[in-house]
C-alpha cells in the first residue's frame, strides 16, 4: 500500500470535521528485552508525506529521513516510553497503554480524534477532557498518521537499544534491538539476563529451553 491509500483513509475523517487528527502507534511490544516506545502524531488536512507506510515496511534509512520530516510536518507530536520494570510490574499490555498515553500527554495541541494501531482502544484524556478515537487493526499499513506515529516509535526505541548495546555490550542489543532472535536466546543462556530484560519473558524462555533439554 503506497502513500496515497493512507492519506484517503485518514481523509475520510477531515471530512467529518475533524481538523487535527492523531495517530498513536508502539514499537517493542514483542522484544525480550528494553522498553516499550510509543509514538503520538497530529496532522492536519494538508499533510502529506510521500512514500510514508508502515515502518516494518521501510528501511532503516528511510525510517531515519522520515523521522526528521514527520517532526517538520506535524501540527505536534510526543513520544512516550514505559520501562523494563514498569513491564515487569504492570505486564506488556498495559505498559503498552501507559507509553501511549504519555505518547499523548506531550502533544501541545489537543486532537480532535485519536487513531489507534491495533484492537484495543485505550483512555485518552487532554487537560482533563477524554478523548473520541478507535482503534484500527493494522492501522499503519491503513493510516498516514498512524504510519507517521509508527516511525517516530520504531526509530526512537532503535536508537535507545543502540545505546544499551553500549551499556551492555554482550547481548548485541545493536544488531536485534531486543527482540528474541537465535542469537539473543543463546547470549541469555550463555550470560544470564541483564537488568534490560523483561522478567516474565526470560523466565518463558528459560523454561522453555528446560523443557527442550528434558525431551
Amino acid at each position: 500500500m503506497t502513500s496515497q491509500p493512507l492519506q484517503a483513509f485518514d481523509a475520510a475523517f477531515f471530512r467529518q470535521g475533524y481538523r487535527l487528527l492523531c495517530g498513536v502507534d508502539e514499537a517493542g511490544r514483542g522484544p525480550l528485552a528494553g522498553p516499550v516506545v510509543a509514538a503520538a502524531v497530529l496532522f492536519n488536512p494538508d499533510t502529506q508525506l510521500p512514500g510514508i507506510n508502515d515502518s516494518k515496511r521501510l528501511t532503516a534509512r528511510r525510517r531515519e529521513t522520515l523521522f526528521d520530516l514527520i517532526r517538520q510536518q506535524a501540527a505536534a507530536f510526543g513520544i512516550g516510553m514505559a520501562t523494563v520494570a514498569e513491564i515487569n510490574r504492570l505486564n506488556i499490555l498495559q505498559a503498552t497503554f501507559l507509553a501511549m498515553r504519555r505518547a499523548v500527554d506531550q502533544l501541545k495541541l489537543k486532537p480532535h480524534f485519536v487513531l489507534v494501531d491495533g484492537r484495543d482502544f485505550p483512555v485518552f484524556t487532554h487537560r482533563g477532557e477524554r478523548l473520541p478515537g478507535t482503534a484500527v487493526v493494522k492501522g499503519d499499513g491503513k493510516s498516514q498518521v498512524i504510519a507517521a506515529a509508527s516511525v517516530l516509535a520504531k526509530v526512537h526505541r532503535d536508537r535507545l537499544m543502540r545505546q544499551a548495546a553500549l551499556e551492555y555490550p554482550l547481548y548485541g542489543f545493536d544488531r536485534h534491538k531486543g527482540y528474541g532472535t537465535a542469537e539473543h536466546r543463546r547470549l541469555i543462556l550463555e550470560h544470564g539476563p541483564c537488568p534490560l530484560h523483561r522478567a516474565k519473558f526470560i523466565r518463558s524462555l528459560i523454561q522453555h529451553e528446560r523443557e527442550l533439554v528434558s525431551t
